[in-house]
């Protein structure tokens, strides 16, 4: 009899030609050209579990996903990894892949995940499609203040879609953050878990206080409200980047 190993393969890919991670109907997704690749190579059908879903646009330099296979994956990772990303579409990368437990779980056994939000404010045809373009430059330091009121447990209704299927909107968020890199704007943002349009919901309503429109105290008010419409509009999803997954049993690189 066979055995099955289940493992873990980090990727990463450019979010803009997929309509987000997961398989959909009538849409090509990353997911779907990862588990076409997978099946090709392994010689048995594939299917992935992601840590997490990035919608339409959205990028990740780090997604973990797991799946299982009776392949001799182990005996040459580093050829496995070369003959997986010579099947995989230019925007799609296989970056390592390492064996775990039968039940390790490439969601729920995650314990932080980042992201990082990417803003510019000189025309660049190269930063198209991989950060906002703005025209005015907000007071970064009002946005930090405001920033400071989303650290900690709390329920975030109001920075969520509505109708999402999950059974709480309680949220642990470890660090909010913006910084200036030559002449843009990066904020870092990272937490155990996160609902779906969270982060581009948090960057608008962050904005429109650096940007005078609101007081740094409306964060406070918005976060109590659990209204999502009363946070600011949810910014394109072009500058938006998954930048790391950590679970307890992988080792940070």
């Amino acid at each position: 009899m066979e055995h099955t190993t289940r493992y873990f393969l980090e990727i990463a890919y450019d979010g803009t030609a997929y309509h987000g991670w997961q398989v959909q109907e009538n849409a090509v997704s990353v997911q779907q050209k990862l588990n076409e690749a997978l099946a090709i190579l392994l010689r048995h059908g594939v299917e992935t579990t992601g840590a997490g879903r990035t919608d339409t646009g959205v990028h990740a330099t780090q997604l973990y996903v797991h799946f299982e296979s009776t392949a001799p994956i182990l005996a040459h990772p580093d050829r496995f990894l070369h003959s997986l990303n010579a099947l995989l579409p230019f925007d799609i990368a296989g970056k390592a892949i390492v064996p775990v437990a039968t039940n390790a779980h490439a969601r729920f056994d995650a314990t932080l995940r980042s992201y990082e939000y990417h803003v510019h404010f000189e025309k660049n045809p190269f930063l198209h499609q991989y950060s906002w373009f703005l025209r005015d430059y907000p007071v970064v330091e009002r946005m930090n203040e405001a920033a400071t009121y989303l650290l900690g447990k709390n329920d975030f209704s109001c920075f969520s879609k509505s109708n999402t299927q999950v059974f709480t909107n309680i949220c642990d968020i470890k660090r909010a953050e913006w910084i200036e890199q030559d002449g843009k704007l990066v904020f870092h943002i990272s937490a155990d878990r996160f609902l779906r349009n969270m982060v581009r919901a948090i960057v608008g309503t962050l904005m429109e206080i650096g940007l005078g429109k609101k007081p740094v105290s409306y964060i406070e008010e918005v976060i109590a409200s659990k209204d999502r419409g009363k946070a600011g509009t949810s910014v394109p999803a072009c500058g938006l980047y998954l930048t790391q997954i950590f679970y307890p049993y992988i080792e940070k690189k």
